[in-house]
């Protein structure tokens, strides 16, 4: 997948001129003090938001013309606060698909987070933050996009968790996905992007 900012401008905030490729198999740094719009930046790109100017092109097509729930099944965000849903880890993962699916899928997707399957079972609210955090990776994965956006996704971690999260990353680009990680910590930039832009 290729995923492209072309001189992207925000309607809130100062950010302006954007303009990024992010690649399947790739994992970009997002780099920034606080408030300087990286996240609004990430919303802009799945819609949640729509930019003041420029475009957002995935695989070719400007994402005004893709239906906002197809663009979210391609592009996955995982916010910097992982919302879990009232219920197990198996009814956080199942709320985003547009019908049942059977433990395997899901199972597969925690398994491409580290988490064992066993975890579908267990109220998602007793997780760790690092569990949480994984889990709301799992969540997205299991639309199967092609890009995932990750705001801050180490922010509350312990250092042991956020290197669980930091492996992840890297495996989940690995794997061909097309990865854009937003960080205030130029340390981390450093440590696990291919290409850091830096705001």
């Amino acid at each position: 997948m290729e995923l492209r900012l072309e001189d992207v401008a925000l309607a809130r905030g100062s950010l302006s001129g954007i303009s990024l490729t992010l690649r399947g198999g790739e994992l970009t740094a997002l780099a920034g003090p606080s408030g300087v719009g990286k996240t609004s930046l990430l919303r802009a790109i799945v819609r949640l938001d729509e930019p003041a100017g420029g475009r957002v092109v995935v695989d070719g097509r400007d994402a005004r013309e893709l239906d906002p729930r197809a663009l979210r099944r391609r592009v996955g965000f995982v916010a910097q606060s992982p919302a879990m849903l009232p219920g197990t880890v198996r009814d956080n993962l199942a709320y985003a698909l547009a019908a049942p699916e059977e433990r395997g899928p899901l199972a597969e997707a925690l398994r491409a987070t580290g988490l064992p399957p066993e975890l579908l079972h267990r109220d998602a609210h007793r997780l760790s933050g690092g569990e949480q955090a994984r889990v709301a990776v799992a969540r997205a994965l299991t639309r199967d996009p092609g890009a995932l956006l990750l705001d801050e996704p180490t922010a509350a971690l312990d250092p042991d968790a956020t290197a669980t999260v930091e492996r992840l990353l890297g495996a989940l680009a690995a794997r061909g996905l097309a990865l854009l990680v937003v960080t205030h910590d130029a340390t981390q930039a450093e440590r696990i992007a291919d290409h850091t832009v830096r705001l």
